[in-house]
């Protein structure tokens, strides 16, 4: 704001328009510069993890670093598939960069990630500095509590497989407009797949297993959180789960099909087939695709309970379920 007054005129105030950091064509600067890359190198070190395609380990990194930055010849190498199983079955597909890209992509996410954090939705709640699965359980009992009993439990289905990256791309230069750190991002999608000794490339998705995945991730979702905000939806998302909360069966199979509708025709996401909508009589379901959760209606409470807890409480209940049976059935005789 500035002052301005010509002689026998009274004050006026101009509002001067200043450039956001992110508007700046100056963000590869700040990627690269001594202090940032530091502490980019700090992170990927104290991460640890295997060797990508190339064989190199994050501590030979220093001097190739360099020599590759100043000689302005740096490019993504393939990520090299990991498949991991799944605790519930099935199999994710991992994708490991090299030592050099994941400190690159760190020191990319150090930029970037503390400016576009402040303006996600309070109930994006994955994949964040922050944020955990805990306060994801503490927001859905907040909106069990106050009526809204039934769970649109949405799935994306290969979410990080089918991520479309002109669409991705497109969300990204809303806010970052220099053009060399927009290249460098879409050569990170497109540096392609190495499974089995076999190249593939890569004409969607981003990798799962880079520090700058989890970003471009929510990046794209942000779109659907404020789609749902504009509804006026009850709503908390995890990764890629989202539980929408409704207050009839029927809201709830109605905002199921508008919204997968909403994220096939506008993000080309598709959801799982699997996903649900948990009645409130049901004593337990699932929450953003991991553990499973308890209402208890008669008390107007609800609390969360991981499956080991669960078989706990069953077996408690089944105990004293057959005491009851016991002292009844010695009781009817001895009346008898």
């Amino acid at each position: 704001m500035a002052a301005l007054r010509e002689e026998g005129q009274p004050q006026v105030y101009v509002e001067i328009a200043t450039e956001s950091p992110l508007q700046e064509m100056q963000m590869m600067e700040q990627i690269v510069s001594e202090g940032n890359l530091l502490k980019a190198y700090k992170q990927v070190l104290r991460n640890g993890g295997s060797p990508g395609i190339d064989g190199m380990t994050v501590k030979e990194l220093g001097p190739y670093l360099r020599e590759t930055l100043l000689a302005g010849t740096y490019e993504p190498q393939p990520v090299k598939r990991v498949n991991r199983p799944k605790p519930g079955g099935g199999v994710k597909k991992l994708g490991v960069p090299t030592a050099v890209d994941r400190l690159i992509q760190q020191a990319v996410l150090q930029i970037l990630q503390p400016e576009r954090d402040k303006a996600f939705s309070k109930s994006s709640l994955g994949f964040r500095p922050g944020p955990s699965a805990h306060q994801a359980l503490k927001w859905t009992q907040k909106h069990l509590r106050s009526g809204y009993g039934y769970t649109v439990d949405m799935d994306l289905e290969k979410f990080f497989d089918r991520v479309n990256h002109d669409k991705l791309l497109s969300e990204v230069s809303k806010w970052v407009k220099d053009q060399c750190l927009l290249t460098l991002i879409r050569s990170f999608l497109k540096a392609g797949v190495l499974d089995d000794d076999a190249l593939h490339e890569t004409v969607e998705g981003t990798p799962q297993g880079g520090p700058l995945s989890p970003l471009l991730s929510n990046l794209l979702l942000d779109e659907l959180e404020r789609e749902l905000e504009k509804r006026g939806h009850r709503f908390a998302r995890y990764a890629d789960d989202c539980n929408i909360y409704v207050r009839s069966l029927r809201a709830g199979q109605r905002v199921m099909e508008s919204i997968t509708r909403y994220l096939s025709c506008k993000l080309k996401l598709k959801v799982n087939k699997a996903c649900s909508i948990p009645m409130p009589s049901q004593r337990y379901f699932k929450l953003f695709g991991r553990q499973d959760f308890r209402i208890c209606p008669s008390h107007g409470r609800s609390r969360f309970m991981s499956k080991p807890q669960r078989l706990r409480q069953s077996l408690w209940e089944e105990r004293w379920r057959l005491k009851w049976k016991a002292y009844r059935t010695i009781w009817n005789s001895e009346m008898q």
